[in-house]
C-alpha cells in the first residue's frame, strides 16, 4: 500500500481522511464539488481540488473533456490539469505519487484537499497500490498496434479470449487500450493479466475491494440509466455546438500526435479523430461518441459497485444530491 507522509508529528498514529468523489462521467461530481467549495468558504476554510481524471490532464483537451471552465477553476483551485501535452503519457502510479504529494502540500498551506473523478484506475494506485504486472513494453505494443489496425480490435478480443477468457470477460470487444494491454502482459510474461492479479488480490483495488479508513469515499450512482444517458447525449451535442470538431482539427493539425496516443484514444476525441481522416460520417461518429461514452460510464459503475463501504447517493434524486453535498460538509467541518 501506498504511504504518504504525516503533517502532525505529534500523530503520527493517525492519518488524514482525505474525501474522494468519484461517480460515473455526467453524474455531477463538478457541480457538487462547486458547491462544497462554496460552501467552505461560508465556514472559513479553502478547499483544493485534485483531478482524478486521465483526459483532464493533457493540454488542448478542453471541450471534450468537459474540463472545468476558466470561471470554476478561477473560484477554486484545481489541480492535475493541463500538466502534460497530448504528446505525452500519464500513469496510474504518477498520479499515486502526485495525490499523495498534493494532499500533503495542500495540508501544509491549512487547507483542505478534495480528490474528484471517475478515473477508477487511478483510484486503485491510489488506495491500494498496484498489481505486479510487468513495464510497459513498447516494442510489444507496436507490434499490437499493427495487428490490430490488420484484424481490428473485436479480432484482438477474441485472441484474447483464448488466452485469457477472465480478462476478456470484462472488456468490450472494441477497448483497444485495454485489450492492448492485456495481450501486452499476457506476451510479456507468459501469464494471462486475470492470473497475476489474483496472486496479488489485496493490491488490486477492483473486485471486492474495501476502501481504506484514510478515504472517505462519495460515490454519485445516477439510478436511472436511461436519464444518465440522454444527459450524456445532450452533452455530447453541446460539444460539437462548442467547437469540438475544430479542437480535434487542431490537435491533428500537430504532426506528433497520432491516434494510438493515450490523449487522443480519450472518448470523444478518438471518434472525432476518426472522422476528420474520414473513416466515419458525421452522424456515424456522433453514434460511434455516444456508445463509447455509454460504455465508460458503464465501465466506472462496474468499478464502483464492487467496492465495499462506499458512501453512495443518486445525484438524480434532489434528497440524494442534497444528501450528497451534506456529507461532504460534515466531513469538511471534522477536518477544520
Amino acid at each position: 500500500m501506498l504511504t504518504e507522509p504525516h503533517i502532525q508529528p505529534t500523530h503520527l498514529s493517525v492519518r488524514p481522511t482525505t474525501l474522494c468523489i468519484v461517480g460515473p462521467t455526467g453524474a455531477g461530481k463538478t457541480n457538487l464539488t462547486m458547491s462544497l467549495a462554496e460552501y467552505a468558504k461560508t465556514i472559513g476554510t479553502t478547499i483544493e481540488l485534485i483531478s482524478m481524471d486521465s483526459a483532464l490532464v493533457y493540454r488542448g483537451l478542453d471541450i471534450g473533456s468537459a474540463k472545468p471552465t476558466k470561471a470554476e477553476q478561477a473560484a477554486v483551485t484545481h489541480h492535475l490539469i493541463d500538466i502534460l501535452e497530448p504528446t505525452e503519457v500519464y500513469s496510474a502510479a504518477r498520479f499515486a505519487k502526485d495525490v499523495t504529494e498534493l494532499c500533503n502540500a495542500i495540508r501544509a498551506r491549512g487547507n483542505i484537499p478534495v480528490v474528484v473523478g471517475g478515473t477508477m484506475l487511478y483510484w486503485r494506485a491510489w488506495a491500494h497500490g498496484l498489481s505486479s504486472l510487468p513495464p510497459a513494453n513498447p516494442e510489444i505494443r507496436a507490434r499490437l498496434d499493427a495487428r490490430g489496425k490488420e484484424i481490428g480490435w473485436p479480432g484482438m478480443h477474441a485472441e484474447l479470449a483464448l488466452i485469457d477468457p477472465i480478462t476478456a470477460a470484462r472488456l468490450e470487444p472494441n477497448d483497444s487500450q485495454r485489450v492492448q494491454r492485456a495481450l501486452e502482459v499476457y506476451e510479456a510474461s507468459g501469464k494471462p493479466m486475470s492470473l497475476l492479479l489474483a496472486d496479488s488480490p489485496s493490491q488490486d483495488g477492483r473486485e471486492g475491494s474495501a476502501i481504506p479508513d484514510w478515504i472517505d469515499l462519495v460515490s454519485l450512482e445516477p439510478s436511472d440509466r436511461s436519464r444518465l444517458h440522454a444527459n450524456l447525449e445532450k452533452r455530447f451535442d453541446e460539444m460539437l455546438l462548442a467547437g469540438l470538431i475544430e479542437e480535434v482539427a487542431t490537435l491533428r493539425a500537430n504532426p506528433e500526435l497520432h491516434p494510438d496516443l493515450p490523449a487522443i484514444r480519450s472518448v470523444g476525441y478518438r471518434q472525432v479523430w476518426e472522422h476528420l481522416a474520414g473513416e466515419t460520417t458525421l452522424e456515424e461518429m456522433r453514434y460511434k461518441a455516444l456508445a463509447a461514452t455509454r460504455q465508460l460510464g458503464k465501465r466506472q459503475l462496474t468499478w464502483l459497485r464492487a467496492i465495499a463501504g462506499r458512501n453512495t447517493f443518486d445525484p438524480f434524486n434532489p434528497n440524494g444530491l442534497k444528501a450528497a453535498l451534506e456529507h461532504c460538509k460534515c466531513r469538511l467541518d471534522q477536518s477544520f
